[in-house]
């Protein structure tokens, strides 16, 4: 009794049968994969673990600057609350140092002036240990431009600086690090009144030989 190929097909086989092993025999040779197929181009594989290890590295260096931006700000602005409630405090001193005239100072008796002085070294102390923390005080000018990011604008009226300076500064503002802690309320100008604007243009206007009679007749 003979053994029969496993390759070769069975010519006493029925036709189906026949058909069923060519089919094999074809899947077979499609499944097996190609040489030059299987081995990749070792260029690409270089080329593409480049890419993905500088894409890590970037990711990690970007993860390392937001780290470091991240612990700074909170270093820097760990403070923001304590030291918003801590300007009431500022304004007050400032509102009772105000509140005494120079003449009353002048006239002052020892008592008055020992508290003044008292509440000015307060004042003084608060505000070096506020700027020791990172905030400073902010005190615009008048005629200085208005800065949206530190001032806040409450009223407009004629002044005789330009149109849309500050006129005239309402209270302090604040910033802490980079950021504004609170805005300075300033009031802005509308530019000068029509009879101040036609009195400052007659004033640069040139004067006229003789005493501005007309000789040209």
């Amino acid at each position: 009794m003979t053994q029969t190929d496993p390759e070769t097909p069975d010519m006493d086989a029925a036709p189906e049968e026949l058909e069923a092993q060519d089919a094999a025999a074809e899947e077979a040779e499609a499944a097996e994969p190609d040489a030059d197929e299987a081995m990749p181009d070792p260029e690409a594989v270089i080329a593409g673990l480049r890419d993905q290890l500088l894409r890590a590295l970037a990711e990690a260096d970007n993860a390392r600057k937001r780290a470091q931006r991240d612990v700074k700000d909170a270093r820097e602005y760990a403070v923001t609350g304590f030291a918003r409630d801590m300007l009431d405090i500022a304004d007050n001193l400032a509102r009772a140092l105000g509140a005494v005239s120079e003449e009353a100072r002048a006239s002052a008796g020892p008592a008055l002036t020992t508290l003044l002085e008292g509440v000015e070294l307060t004042e003084r102390r608060l505000a070096s240990t506020l700027e020791r923390h990172g905030v400073r005080k902010v005190e615009p000018q008048p005629g200085e431009p208005l800065d949206p990011n530190r001032h806040q604008a409450a009223a407009q009226v004629p002044a005789p600086q330009p149109k849309g300076a500050i006129a005239h500064v309402m209270q302090p503002g604040y910033v802490i690090g980079e950021r504004t802690l609170r805005a300075a309320m300033v009031v802005v100008s509308a530019g000068p009144a029509e009879g101040e604007a036609s009195s400052a243009d007659e004033s640069q206007r040139p004067a006229r030989p003789n005493g501005g009679v007309d000789v040209s007749a």
